[in-house]
């Protein structure tokens, strides 16, 4: 987990951050976040709970902020912000999300409720910004349509995911893509 900072902040401030999200990462995986306390966070960082929060407001934030900046990376390791609506686009989108997902759910010590409900808020958020800025020049109101698209592609992926036998990552997202593509090409 990496937070992207500005490249004119300092290094001794990204450094902190980041020894922040890596511990923070450590511990998702030893135990669940409802049992993880910014203590945690800070005795694994060795550092003192002022620096803690004057990175972060709480655990929540640094979740937050965390799950952005990890599902952003993996956009724009796909281009998918500087691009605009296409079925190929929306296709990786899905594939996106189910890849993430399902990491996220394999790295961390039993994922629990509200654990999973801070990240699909999270998650949803970005890809209904994302969709957004993809019709933006629609011809008519979007947000119905974006809805809609936000929450399949979050259900279909978190499905996915939770799979004990998954199939095929493309066979599903194949499968997957028609019903997603139906609620936004109508918009067009």
């Amino acid at each position: 987990m990496l937070l992207k900072l500005d490249e004119r902040t300092d290094p001794r401030i990204r450094r902190t951050r980041l020894l922040i999200m890596q511990s923070f990462e450590s511990l998702l995986a030893e135990k669940n976040f409802a049992n993880i306390s910014v203590q945690d966070v800070t005795d694994k960082a060795q550092i003192n709970r002022a620096t803690f929060y004057a990175h972060f407001q709480d655990k929540y934030d640094l979740l937050n902020q965390a799950i952005n900046e990890m599902f952003m990376l993996e956009i724009e390791k796909r281009t998918l912000n500087v691009c605009s609506y296409s079925v190929e686009n929306l296709r990786s989108l899905i594939l996106v999300v189910c890849e993430f997902l399902s990491r996220l759910r394999s790295d961390c010590a039993q994922p629990q409720n509200q654990f999973e409900s801070l990240v699909e808020t999270t998650i949803k958020n970005q890809i209904s910004d994302l969709l957004s800025y993809w019709l933006k020049n629609s011809k008519t109101t979007t947000e119905l349509p974006l809805t809609v698209a936000t929450s399949a592609i979050y259900g279909l992926a978190s499905n996915y995911s939770r799979r004990k036998k998954r199939p095929a990552l493309e066979a599903f997202v194949d499968e997957a893509l028609p019903l997603v593509a139906v609620n936004l090409e109508q918009f067009l």
